[in-house]
């Protein structure tokens, strides 16, 4: 299998987390569950495989995806099927990242996964056939780059004000979020408004979504873990409202998904139907 991750020029590193090149995967199951990371990703595949995703308590089909869609900012879990031989480039925006590409608030994208071209045009479709002729993933890097140095549009790109806001949810504590809400040099309201257009979500709602991740971070880093150390490591206030809060984001247990011990390399992905 080819894992590949392209090194980003600073001016594309401020707003994009990552872009992921991938072939030739061999997975061993076929629909796995997705967490939310308070992240959107442009996503090519490469291979004609065409994606579903399913309905999270009955997994029946739900959608269909193939050539590049957009997966917008999610609340909770999504179930989408994997396939064997996959070939796929991934572009994960940084939170706030996505706006000065895509040319769309990201409030408009909640709990969507869209086909690329109705909010691109024909552009990514001609973009994506250039890749697939491509000889190498160093050109298919290449021409990425180019696209989005091309795509940024400087003046939707977010203040220094928000983007220092949102740093701080990503390191302080929940305790503090009262207190990182004050600093912002604007109205409550506004920042709601702001941020919902370049995160999608509210403060709030993101910086619990930051904790839940810091939790499964815990999980898969530590040989060890009770649920009760976890709640408290992670500023809840009670172990109940971290049971609830675990199971909106994951569809498990705490108890349940630490008995599974999924694969600790896969840390937002979580396998439901193996094959056989």
């Amino acid at each position: 299998m080819i894992f590949e991750h392209h090194d980003l020029p600073a001016s594309l590193g401020e707003h994009i987390e990552a872009i992921i090149y991938f072939k030739d995967f061999i997975p061993e199951h076929t629909i796995e569950r997705v967490v939310p990371t308070g992240h959107i990703f442009l996503i090519f595949e490469f291979d004609n495989i065409t994606r579903m995703t399913f309905d999270n308590a009955s997994l029946k089909p739900l959608k269909h995806y193939s050539k590049v869609w957009i997966s917008g900012m999610h609340r909770n879990f999504i179930s989408i099927s994997v396939h064997e031989l996959s070939e796929m480039l991934v572009i994960q925006f940084k939170p706030a990242g996505s706006y000065p590409f895509l040319h769309v608030p990201v409030q408009d994208l909640n709990e969507k996964i869209v086909a690329a071209e109705k909010i691109l045009g024909q552009e990514i479709l001609d973009l994506r056939n250039d890749l697939l002729r491509a000889k190498n993933s160093k050109t298919k890097f290449g021409k990425i780059e180019k696209w989005l140095m091309n795509r940024l549009d400087p003046k939707k790109i977010p203040s220094k004000a928000l983007v220092n806001l949102i740093d701080r949810l990503q390191k302080d504590p929940v305790s503090n979020l009262k207190t990182i809400i004050k600093t912002y040099p604007y109205t409550q309201k506004q920042l709601i408004q702001h941020f919902k257009k370049h995160v999608g979500l509210t403060p709030k709602y993101y910086h619990r979504i930051v904790r839940f991740n810091e939790i499964l971070h815990n999980i898969h880093t530590q040989d060890a873990v009770s649920g009760a150390d976890l709640a408290y490591s992670c500023g809840y206030s009670d172990q109940s409202h971290f049971i609830k809060e675990f199971c909106l984001f994951s569809g498990f247990n705490p108890r349940e998904f630490v008995k599974k011990a999924f694969p600790k390399d896969e840390k937002n992905f979580f396998p439901l139907v193996r094959k056989g």
